[in-house]
């Protein structure tokens, strides 16, 4: 039977563009914690140096932790594995491992991708993005304050598209 290697430390990596991302990285280092987190910001040369195996552009979309052993945990499992870490959260992070807890974690990984979409982080792989007061996202869709959402096809924007 081959036993898992234990996690002995975890590198969280984190969007150090996100004001949401650098808040939670400064609240995890204040933790109490029972295995240690080094916070390393995704898509760095740091990062790219250390984990060369990962896509770095799906790390700046996505939570992604690193294990000591190699072990890789993206989107909800990351976050619970984060919790895990702490001190005063790992009886938290056993019940957002079950079924039932599994789909509150995913729940809140939802929320805080919808609010950096919100806040125009994109990553490396397009979405969101501000240009003045108008947030523009990659499918077309545009919000300015003063008209609301509007669509313009991709390839559309001087009014004329090409036939389909």
């Amino acid at each position: 039977m081959n036993t898992p290697a234990p996690v002995r430390r975890l590198t969280v990596l984190y969007d150090a563009e996100c004001s949401l991302c650098a808040f939670l990285r400064d609240w995890l280092l204040r933790q109490p914690k029972l295995v240690p987190l080094e916070p390393v910001p995704a898509g760095s040369e740091e990062a790219r140096r250390r984990f060369p195996g990962l896509d770095h552009g799906a790390t700046l979309d996505e939570i992604t932790v690193v294990g000591d052993a190699g072990q890789v945990y993206r989107g909800p499992a990351a976050w619970v594995v984060t919790l895990w870490a702490l001190r005063e959260h790992r009886p938290l992070a056993h019940r957002l491992s079950t079924p039932a807890g599994a789909r509150l974690a995913r729940g809140a990984v939802l929320a805080a991708a919808k609010w950096r979409g919100a806040q125009g982080h994109r990553g490396q792989r397009g979405g969101a993005q501000w240009g003045g007061q108008v947030y523009r996202r990659a499918d077309g869709w545009s919000y300015a304050p003063g008209s609301g959402w509007s669509y313009t096809a991709p390839g559309c924007a001087d009014g004329t598209c090409a036939p389909r």
